[in-house]
């Protein structure tokens, strides 16, 4: 404490540090009067005894600015930004603000049916990387699952197809797309993504059992903005294809690690196919 009896600013420091927990929505501040020195941002003061108690000013977080509140929720998750702006419209509009959402990132398929984020033209990047046991099912051959492996890819077969499709129809500025692990992910629908994203810069697919041959063919017809381009672990994609698109985009960055030389899908042969159990009884 300083020899006039007033707290010194390092002691007013610590002060609003203890009284501004980070699960609260009220900020306390304090304003310096005349002949009093201002707190220096970032100080990080000592603990002094016998400190006294400086009257602070409180100060409600909806009373922040519009580019503070953005800055606020920018350091938040999904979840954490959708929990506070159910605490009032003001925070609700905050989150419903397409400058918060340039970013998406989604770890998991169950993410991509929560309400906890926001499509727009805003977004740039987009990013689901799914890391499960499960991705190993999604990856077998349809014809040769068992009716519980069928069973457990239908619950979820659907999600990341109808999710691009959304994002075709809501976000034209689409710059970077990663899908790893979205075994059920079609040729088709990256086909439309490329038409409806037309700046789209850079496309990394990783572990994405359908896609083939036909998608790159939609990268030379399409992807006019694309340079970058990864097909890593893409067992349908072959050593022909890849040829085929580097001689007609020579400037587009192109990697497929191990893809072309993964054992492709086969087509069911044999009595033991699909079907061939019905034929025989029809013919009989």
């Amino acid at each position: 404490m300083s020899g006039s009896g007033l707290p010194s600013s390092s002691e007013r420091q610590h002060q609003l540090s203890a009284k501004n927990k980070h699960h609260s929505s009220t900020i306390y501040v304090h304003q310096p009067g005349a002949g009093e020195e201002q707190l220096e941002v970032g100080q990080v003061p000592e603990l002094q005894p016998h400190s006294v108690v400086w009257p602070l000013r409180t100060m409600h977080i909806t009373q922040l600015n519009r580019e503070c509140l953005l800055h606020l929720f920018s350091f938040l998750d999904k979840d954490s930004r959708k929990n506070l702006a159910r605490t009032c419209p003001q925070l609700q509009d905050v989150f419903e603000d397409p400058a918060l959402w340039p970013l998406l990132h989604f770890r998991s398929l169950t993410e991509l049916k929560k309400d906890n984020f926001l499509l727009s033209p805003a977004l740039r990047s987009l990013s689901i990387c799914w890391h499960s046991s499960r991705v190993q099912v999604c990856s077998i051959e349809d014809w040769l699952k068992s009716a519980l492996q069928r069973n457990i890819c239908s619950r979820h077969e659907s999600l990341v197809n109808d999710f691009l499709l959304q994002v075709c129809d809501r976000c034209p500025n689409l710059a970077s797309v990663t899908l790893s692990g979205c075994g059920h992910v079609t040729d088709d629908c990256l086909a439309r993504l490329l038409r409806c994203c037309p700046r789209l810069r850079a496309l990394h697919l990783e572990n994405c059992a359908r896609v083939t041959n036909r998608t790159l063919t939609a990268v030379a017809a399409h992807g006019r903005a694309l340079q970058t381009l990864h097909v890593d672990f893409c067992r349908n994609v072959s050593a022909a294809g890849l040829r085929r698109l580097s001689a007609a985009c020579p400037r587009l960055t192109l990697r497929a690690e191990h893809s072309a030389a993964m054992i492709p899908d086969q087509l069911p042969r044999g009595p033991h196919a699909p079907g061939a159990a019905l034929r025989k009884l029809l013919l009989r």
